[in-house]
């Protein structure tokens, strides 16, 4: 069984391919689902664990082989399978689902991660101030807490040196996990981003594959 990344899209990325990512037995996927419930130790926000009823099996965090050529500590993430996978040592990675960029705003490329931030502050465009009430009374920023929009942690990606405006972020909405509804940006459960957030130093590299390659 495959995850379905195609090698034109890994090779469209430059990038390497994935090949042969496929689910680990009931017991790795039990400790998985343990280590998600676990809080970060600098974490002095308490927030209730997320609804996993929420999110489809298939999105839920596992640890899967993997055969191509990035080094560990490499993030990838497959727009079109909704999936983020981050390189581990001896031929694995950690698969996680992901809410992705709806039409007109997705962004594809190589980025690095500079700027890692616990529980951003999250400002509306311009434009979702002028069409949304809610979003209007946060014009000048809503502070971070389990009700933001962006969740528990964000990764600000970059390209050569220059804020691309695209994160990888958490989210306060798990139900948008495994479907194209943000503006652009990456969205994981917040207990995911925590561990991304955890084992990601500055640096690390992004891979955004595009949809249709």
């Amino acid at each position: 069984m495959t995850t379905g990344l195609s090698r034109r899209r890994l090779l469209a990325s430059g990038g390497a391919t994935i090949l042969g990512m496929v689910a680990t037995g009931a017991g790795a996927q039990s400790q998985m689902e343990q280590i998600r419930r676990e809080r970060a130790y600098d974490d002095l926000i308490i927030f209730p664990p997320t609804d996993l009823s929420k999110v489809p099996k298939k999105f839920r965090r596992q640890i899967v082989p993997y055969e191509g050529r990035h080094w560990p500590g490499t993030i990838i993430v497959d727009t079109a399978e909704r999936h983020l996978y981050l390189i581990l040592e001896n031929r694995q990675a950690i698969r996680y689902g992901v809410g992705v960029g709806r039409d007109g705003f997705r962004w594809a490329g190589l980025a690095d991660v500079e700027r890692k931030v616990m529980w951003p502050r999250w400002t509306p465009p311009p434009e979702m101030v002028e069409r949304d009430p809610n979003a209007a009374k946060w014009k000048d920023g809503m502070p971070g807490g389990p009700d933001n929009p962006l969740g528990a942690r964000a990764l600000y990606l970059f390209q050569n040196g220059r804020d691309t405006l695209y994160r990888l972020h958490g989210t306060n909405a798990p139900q948008s996990i495994g479907k194209a509804m943000s503006s652009g940006c990456i969205r994981m459960i917040n207990e995911d981003v925590i561990e991304l957030y955890n084992r990601a130093p500055i640096g690390s590299r992004v891979v955004v594959l595009a949809q249709g390659l």
